[in-house]
């Protein structure tokens, strides 16, 4: 067994029980959520690669940073909708942190497909822009008032200036940043089709903005006299939620093991191992949706 193969997890052991009870009740839930929580570890190890590890190419350190980083934030989030939907509830609030994993990994495939200084300085200028925006209006009402600086107003100016230190870019540099494609043009940079966009992007704004589709789905429910009144707490997650941002955090892992690998066998071994899991995922939603399934793109 190789260094790569001694790291990794190993995956959930379903048998034909386990699917005949799914098979009778109809609900594939418990299955697909122990792949999801598998595809979750996956992605807290990866995330925890070491730079300097012999195996890696020589990645630039805020590149890498930058990955590990959205690599982290998809995994603890997974880990928060297991979490919350480990008795499969909380359906209002696992959707809405999906749509926030869909986003960290098509920004992880785009960044490794783009591969260049530009693309990750304009990633991390998108943020801080934000921060020298609010960095401004500081200093405007410090002028206002003659140059007296509040005590919250020296810490955040403080922790502005820290946050910009650290990103490795000048003020003059985040402000002549281009501003990062939107999330159709990253998807369709990808390869993936609009389905793709509509079902991670789209469809996903509903839970965060609390659209109409969004209040009916999951906080309302028509009472007798035809009032939609407040619903109970009894949102299910879904099932495709399960696949589908499994499907999504695979494929950034992919990505991300193409970008930053050079060892060949070690590359080979993670590539596997990412197949035979979307495998396994597909096999059993095929019986949750039919043989005609098409995973959007992903």
């Amino acid at each position: 067994m190789s260094a790569a193969e001694e790291v990794l997890p190993q995956p959930p052991l379903i048998t034909e029980d386990d699917l005949r009870k799914c098979r009778e009740s109809g609900d594939y839930c418990p299955v697909l959520f122990e792949w999801y929580k598998y595809v979750g570890i996956l992605c807290n190890i990866f995330a925890y690669i070491r730079p300097e590890s012999p195996s890696l190419k020589g990645v630039p350190a805020a590149h890498f940073s930058v990955l590990v980083g959205l690599l982290n934030r998809a995994a603890r989030l997974m880990h928060s909708n297991v979490a919350l939907s480990h008795e499969g509830l909380f359906g209002e609030t696992t959707g809405i942190i999906d749509r926030c994993i869909f986003e960290s990994c098509v920004k992880v495939s785009w960044l490794c497909l783009k591969g260049n200084d530009e693309a990750f300085s304009r990633y991390i200028a998108e943020g801080l822009k934000t921060e020298l925006e609010f960095k401004k209006k500081i200093n405007e009402n410090v002028n206002a008032r003659g140059g007296a600086v509040l005590a919250i107003e020296k810490q955040m100016l403080a922790s502005i200036d820290r946050c910009i230190v650290g990103s490795g870019l000048s003020e003059r540099q985040i402000d002549a940043a281009k501003k990062l494609p939107d999330m159709a043009a990253m998807i369709d940079q990808l390869g993936h089709d609009r389905l793709t966009y509509v079902v991670g992007q789209r469809i996903g704004s509903h839970h965060v903005h609390g659209t109409w589709p969004s209040l009916r789905m999951h906080y309302l429910e028509e009472d007798k006299s035809g009032y939609w009144l407040p619903r109970s707490h009894n949102c299910p997650t879904h099932v495709n939620q399960y696949v589908f941002v499994a499907f999504v955090v695979l494929a950034a892992l992919d990505s991300f093991f193409i970008f930053v690998y050079q060892d060949v066998s070690d590359l080979e071994i993670f590539s596997n191992l990412l197949k035979s899991v979307r495998t396994e995922i597909e096999t059993i939603n095929a019986e949750v949706i039919g043989k005609d399934f098409d995973h959007a793109g992903i």
